[in-house]
């Protein structure tokens, strides 16, 4: 109120002003040289844009309240509580002395904003140690909007390329996900290097394997699942541990450490769960026997993610065997904590919230989609903050859902932004495959990858057969876990930064880890084929190959009459 008053006065004073101004001035308008040279002053002076400025540089002065607060993350506080330490950096500027004559054209340039007209772009810098770091925040007096041209850059190039990888791949009858995969080898560094800020689009892209959990668990069936608790739960802990156990004696018969051993055991026990499961939705292999069984195996790996954390310090040597075993029973009490407390919400709270979001959604799903999404990002925040995994959450959110009558209009709503940041997520993981590195090391790297492949449909298999399947459905989980997950390339970094591994270690595991994934639609491919061989060498039922080239035909069947069932119920 008393601002208005004040703008109402100024106002006031400036139509009143010019009369003002007049009176002072004679009416023959004779007056010496100084006068007039002063009232030309003061009629300048009270000119309304002058006087607007006085009022606006009195109450929004640059140096308010807002200056004043105190920012724990800056400069001089940062290093005066000890927070950061000082170090040399260089500040990247771009080449503005540069003719067209001079620089000669390049295909590279075409992928880059280094172009007159283009807009000040986001600073870089780069440390001693060349790591190159984005201005994430530049500091400006007054809050402006802040783009960065690069980053929008790298995900055109990126979705792009995603997009012609798997167009291609499909053409010619071949599943999509090798194309995402070569298309993001391609573009990385270690292929034309068209990609500049990794990290932002990678971490963009981990939104893919959230929604893929997500909308895994609104598919998941919770009286299946009962079904296969049992190997899911003991047989996927148990394959961990004979893993662990048979690559560390290796490393002993070897003469290598003990603690290396058991790494590259921890390392291969792990499978790839946004590959595995983007090919079973492609097959409509979800609700098969083996499709349960390799569901429930990937999702307890996801809830042992924490746990083989909290290993690796101890067998790095930077923490006791006791602090391990606290670290991780503490994450076990949380898990369950955490797992209890969504149950008890998925049974009072969640379906009063959906019926709620769909009354509010009569015209449109915008909202009832933006709460889904919702939904599954803070469930899996929580789970994440809470030191378990951010895939965890994200199936438990969908898992949740999934026990309402709406699970399936969600699905509905997720399934197109769960395909584009899938298609995302699978081709930022191909930009960590360095194509000249695989094929300057492709002998010993494909033995690796053969190998890894027998030994975990060997494992596996064998654990599955143990819990009472038939060898139909334990060599279909077995083949169907035989790659080494993306999440191996989380662990690779973390143990070499514990210096649990040599860099030659270190080496072999990525490339192998690459070259595993590259050759996962391969082994998919060949299924059909080695089902049919069992059937000849009568390892399985004569009926086997029917079964898995009947599945596709089976959950299209099985979700038309569901479509009719529903509309009959509606009408």
């Amino acid at each position: 109120m008393m601002r208005t008053f004040f703008a109402l006065v100024i106002l006031f004073l400036f139509i009143l002003s010019p009369l003002i101004a007049g009176d002072s001035i004679p009416e023959n308008g004779v007056v010496n040289g100084t006068a007039s040279n002063d009232t030309s002053s003061l009629r300048k002076e009270n000119t309304f844009a002058d006087m607007i400025d006085h009022a606006l540089e009195k109450e929004f002065n640059e140096t308010d309240e807002l200056a004043d607060v105190k920012d724990h993350g800056s400069f001089n506080n940062s290093v005066a509580e000890q927070q950061a330490v000082l170090e040399t950096v260089a500040r990247v500027k771009p080449k503005k002395n540069e003719t067209k004559d001079e620089k000669s054209f390049q295909f590279h340039d075409v992928f880059n904003l280094d172009n007159e007209n283009r807009p000040e772009e986001t600073p870089t810098l780069i440390d001693s140690k060349d790591n190159v770091f984005i201005m994430s925040n530049p500091k400006s007096k007054f809050p402006i909007l802040q783009l960065d041209l690069r980053f929008i850059s790298d995900l055109v190039v990126v979705i792009v390329s995603a997009t012609c990888g798997g167009i291609a791949f499909a053409c010619v009858g071949q599943p999509v996900i090798t194309g995402y995969l070569l298309a993001g080898s391609l573009i990385g560094p270690g292929g034309f290097s068209f990609v500049s800020e990794m990290v932002q689009v990678e971490t963009v892209a981990q939104f893919g394997v959230i929604f893929l959990l997500f909308a895994l668990g609104l598919e998941f069936s919770v009286v299946k699942i009962r079904v296969v608790r049992a190997v899911a739960v003991f047989g996927g802990l148990l394959q961990i541990l004979l893993f662990m156990c048979l690559c560390g004696i290796t490393a002993l018969l070897c003469g290598g450490e003990a603690s290396e051993g058991v790494f590259v055991g921890v390392f291969l026990s792990m499978s790839s769960t946004a590959v595995v499961l983007k090919f079973l939705m492609e097959k409509n292999s979800i609700n098969t026997l083996y499709g349960q069984v390799t569901v429930g195996t990937l999702i307890l790996q996801d809830c042992a993610v924490g746990l083989l954390f909290a290993l690796l310090p101890i067998l790095g040597g930077t923490s006791g065997a006791l602090q391990g075993m606290v670290s991780m029973t503490k994450l076990l009490v949380v898990l369950v904590i955490f797992l209890s407390i969504l149950s008890i919400l998925s049974r009072t709270l969640i379906p009063r919230l959906l019926k709620l979001m769909i009354s509010l959604s009569s015209q449109t799903n915008e909202l009832y989609q933006l709460a889904s999404v919702a939904f599954c990002l803070l469930v899996a925040w929580s789970s994440d903050k809470l030191g378990l995994s951010l895939e965890l959450g994200s199936f438990a959110a969908g898992l949740m859902i999934s026990t309402t009558d709406l699970a399936q209009h969600t699905l509905e709503q997720v399934e197109p932004i769960r395909n584009f940041f899938a298609a995302l997520f699978l081709a930022s993981i191909g930009m960590l495959i360095h194509v000249q590195f695989l094929w300057n090391h492709i002998d010993i790297l494909v033995a690796a990858v053969i190998l890894v492949i027998i030994i975990k449909t060997i494992v596996f298999s064998l654990v599955v057969r143990g819990f009472g399947y038939n060898n139909k459905t334990s060599l279909l989980v077995g083949m169907s876990l035989a790659q080494i997950g993306e999440f191996a390339f989380v662990l690779l970094s973390r143990a070499s930064n514990l210096k649990l591994i040599e860099g030659k270690l270190y080496m072999l595991l990525l490339g192998t880890t690459a070259l595993s994934l590259v050759t996962t639609p391969l082994l998919f491919k060949l299924i059909p084929a080695v089902v049919h061989l069992g059937v000849l060498l009568r390892w399985f039922s004569p009926d086997s190959t029917y079964e898995i080239r009947g599945e596709s035909l089976r959950a299209d069947s099985a979700k038309h009459i569901s479509l009719m069932v529903h509309s009959s119920h509606d009408s």
